[in-house]
C-alpha cells in the first residue's frame, strides 16, 4: 500500500485532529503515514496539545487531541514540524516532543517517493 503524507498548513486544532485521525487510519491499514506541520501549524505542538473541542470529543467517547496524537505515534505515524514554523511559534526544537522530527519542505519532498500527498 502506498504511503500517505499530509501537510497541515494552519493552526486549526480540528484540522490537526482530523489529519491525525486520517494518518492513524492509514497506518492501522498497514501503510506508512506521516504528518508535516507547516508554518503556523507548528504552534499546535505547544505542550500540552489541547483543543477547544476536547470536551465535546470526550463526551462523545472520542479521543482528545492529545490522545489522538499518542494513538498516531503508537501506530507509527511520523510527525515532522517545519523549521520556520518553530521560529513563528517561538518554540525551540528541544522543547517539543522528542518523537517529532524537525525539517523543511525540501527534505519532505526529497523523501516523498510514491506517497499520496494531501493538504489538510
Amino acid at each position: 500500500m502506498r504511503g500517505l503524507t499530509l501537510i497541515v498548513a494552519g493552526a486549526d486544532p480540528a484540522r490537526f485532529h482530523a489529519a491525525l485521525s486520517v494518518a492513524a487510519a492509514s497506518a492501522a491499514a498497514g501503510a506508512p503515514a506521516r504528518l508535516y506541520l507547516h508554518g503556523d501549524a507548528v504552534a499546535l505542538l505547544t505542550p500540552p496539545p489541547i483543543s477547544t473541542d476536547d470536551g465535546r470529543y470526550e463526551a462523545a467517547g472520542l479521543p482528545t487531541l492529545a490522545q489522538m496524537l499518542e494513538e498516531a505515534f503508537g501506530l507509527g505515524v511520523a510527525l515532522i514540524c517545519c523549521q520556520s514554523g518553530l521560529a513563528l511559534a517561538g518554540l525551540a526544537a528541544d522543547t517539543i516532543d522528542a518523537r517529532i522530527e524537525v525539517g523543511g519542505l525540501v527534505g519532505l519532498f526529497a523523501t516523498l517517493g510514491d506517497d499520496r500527498l494531501v493538504m489538510a
